[in-house]
């Protein structure tokens, strides 16, 4: 197709591309979105974002969201990007409850009073007990995956993180092959609180927020903080977003992270 309307959207400086094809009437395969989202990405040659969301019909949910990164790889799910997804179809169908599926599963999002409250899939894989060199040195390194595969590491001096190299040496590391990880360094700041800075895999690069990077963060600090429900996030978008879960026997269950999220503006690209 050689034009594309799309919206730009951003949570907690988290910013996509959102195309609707719920109505089935776009002609784009895997290739074609892949394509798009490569060509359209970059922050100096095109539209640039984070990510390109691209909504398709569902027969088991409101709609089907599926996430295409800067390089053109295809994720599992985004955090972030399902709240703007959601906001985007609120409004469109004047609906406040709905479900979205993902490749991650169907998720439930509510919209409500400015501030967008979207389930997780429940934590799998957790390791707690990887030893890792991080920046020259051992270091604990923690994994899970919130929908998408997570690497956390705790620091007291969140600021001096060197995030690009640090970060994109973990993601890259055996542990983690072959899909790779998110790598989140976080910073206790009380005892329901954490800052966090994420290199994203796909972007290969820090960005100001990640949505399952906070819930990721969130939970290795209850789990080897004891932090309690709700964790509230603050991103380096500056936005402090709040986790919620239960956290019974050693295992987490109905996780949900809630936030804000807007449209920017609308608009039309030739030749794509």
């Amino acid at each position: 197709m050689s034009a594309l309307i799309f919206t730009k959207m951003a949570a907690s400086g988290n910013d996509f591309i959102v195309v609707d094809d719920i109505d089935g009437k776009l002609d784009y395969d895997k290739a074609g979105i892949s394509k798009a989202a490569k060509r359209l990405c970059p922050r100096r040659f095109g539209v640039g974002a984070d990510g390109m969301l691209y909504l398709e019909g569902s027969k088991n949910a409101d709609f089907r969201m599926r996430v295409f990164n800067p390089d053109g790889s295809e994720a599992e799910m985004c955090g972030n990007g399902l709240r703007c997804a959601a906001l985007y179809a609120s409004a469109k169908d004047k609906k406040i409850k709905l479900s979205v599926e993902t490749l991650a599963g169907i998720l439930d999002v509510s919209v409500s009073d400015g501030k967008i409250k979207a389930g997780i899939p429940d934590p799998k894989d957790m390791n707690l007990d990887i030893d890792m060199d991080v920046a020259g040195e051992r270091s604990k390194v923690y994994y899970v995956n919130t929908g998408v595969p997570h690497a956390v590491c705790f620091t007291p001096d969140i600021n001096g993180v060197d995030v690009k190299n640090t970060g994109g040496a973990l993601r890259r590391d055996e542990k983690f092959k072959p899909a790779g990880a998110n790598v989140d360094f976080v910073k206790v700041t009380s005892g329901k609180s954490i800052n966090i800075r994420t290199y994203e895999r796909g972007v290969e690069d820090e960005t100001l927020a990640c949505g399952t990077g906070a819930v990721a963060a969130a939970l290795i600090s209850a789990r080897v903080k004891g932090l309690k429900s709700p964790v509230r996030v603050k991103t380096t978008g500056g936005e402090e977003l709040s986790v919620y879960f239960d956290y019974k026997n050693g295992s987490f269950s109905d996780v949900y992270i809630e936030g804000t999220a807007e449209k920017v503006y609308q608009g039309r690209v030739e030749d794509v």
